[in-house]
């Protein structure tokens, strides 16, 4: 079907036909490639990624692939030195339904046995590697987003009935109640007051890929809501997402530090407790220096957080770090220093223990 077109064009321009099989050898080549890579260079980078067919048939992905689910799937990335990138979910199932191998010219990877749950993006990009350091080729990778169709399961399972979702003032948020049959009709609803929320492409978004986006989340937000989809049959409801309005002040942990007692016997326990308040989606790392640690002498360090309502409709999150020390010795007299890191920074805070 493609050669036709071209069939036709050739005998109306018989000059242009003479030159055209010695010019394709050498200048369309490189001047085709050249005309690409502004116009579209994710045209350029899809290619490197391909989907095998039956009979050893190829074929160039686009953004989206609709399969139904039971169905297996092997792609292919070019190169010799190929990274993937697909849904975590599938880490579950490494040994047995998904594999991944590097051939001489191509990475290679196949899922078995698909189920909705495997609905995402899968990626793939060349490595360039200089010894021990690696980085990833820009120009040279390739993607598509799969939805493993399943009229059982039109929204993508996940292993919680729960989520809480943070709305945070200056970032978006999003409801992660992904489908897996796109042209499924999905609306949103809160729980109490029961109602629908209106999705008007503004504010509030919906994509097949991501769920329902908050452009501007606010206070008057939170709550709990969860999505309805319709497609040729009966409605189907998922899991609840808990909103919760998020608002603390960015930046290195905001720390405290105090030790149970202050002035110890010998023999005694003691506790010094690091402590974090800072945005709920915010991992914070502990660091400790303490008089005997380079006599190796053994302390007890545990971590742990929760969550806190404000009660002004914010939540906070308190992190903690606990050192502990046993049968007190002179040797443990001194300070306590507790380093607390985010992505934004640390703080160090410190402590002194005496001896009574």
């Amino acid at each position: 079907v493609m050669g036709q077109p071209a069939k036709s064009k050739r005998p109306k321009e018989p000059g242009e036909n003479k030159i055209k099989p010695i010019n394709k050898k050498a200048k369309p080549k490189t001047h085709r490639m050249k005309e690409r890579e502004p116009a579209d260079s994710s045209l350029k980078s899809q290619s490197i990624l391909t989907q095998v067919m039956d009979k050893g048939h190829f074929q160039k992905l686009a953004a989206t692939l609709s399969l139904s689910a039971g169905q297996s799937i092997e792609l292919r990335c070019k190169g010799s030195n190929v990274t993937w990138n697909y849904p975590s979910y599938l880490d579950t199932f490494r040994n047995s339904r998904l594999s991944i191998k590097q051939l001489d010219r191509y990475g290679q990877l196949i899922l078995a046995n698909s189920t909705a749950a495997d609905t995402g993006e899968y990626s793939c990009w060349l490595q360039l590697c200089n010894g021990n350091k690696c980085r990833k080729d820009e120009t040279k990778t390739g993607s598509t987003y799969i939805f493993f169709t399943d009229k059982e399961e039109l929204f993508v399972p996940t292993p919680s009935y729960f989520e809480i979702v943070y709305l945070n003032p200056d970032k978006p948020a999003v409801i992660p109640c992904r489908v897996t049959t796109p042209s499924a009709k999905v609306t949103l609803h809160r729980e109490f007051p029961a109602e629908e929320i209106e999705a008007d492409g503004t504010d509030i978004i919906y994509d097949a890929k991501k769920g329902f986006v908050y452009q501007h989340p606010t206070s008057d937000h939170k709550g709990i809501v969860y999505c309805k989809a319709e497609s040729q049959g009966a409605p189907q409801i998922s899991i609840k997402y808990h909103l919760l309005y998020v608002e603390v002040p960015k930046g290195p942990p905001s720390t405290t530090i105090a030790a149970s007692p202050s002035r110890a016997e010998l023999g005694d326990s003691v506790r010094v407790i690091c402590t974090v308040l800072g945005e709920p989606d915010v991992d914070v790392n502990f660091r400790w220096q303490y008089p005997a640690q380079e006599a190796e002498r053994p302390v007890i360090i545990q971590k742990f957080w929760r969550l806190i309502n404000r009660g002004i409709g914010q939540t906070t999150r308190i992190s903690k770090s606990v050192l502990l020390v046993e049968d007190f010795e002179a040797i443990d007299a001194g300070n306590y220093v507790c380093i607390a890191q985010n992505l934004q920074g640390e703080t160090t805070v410190a402590t002194k223990i005496e001896l009574k």
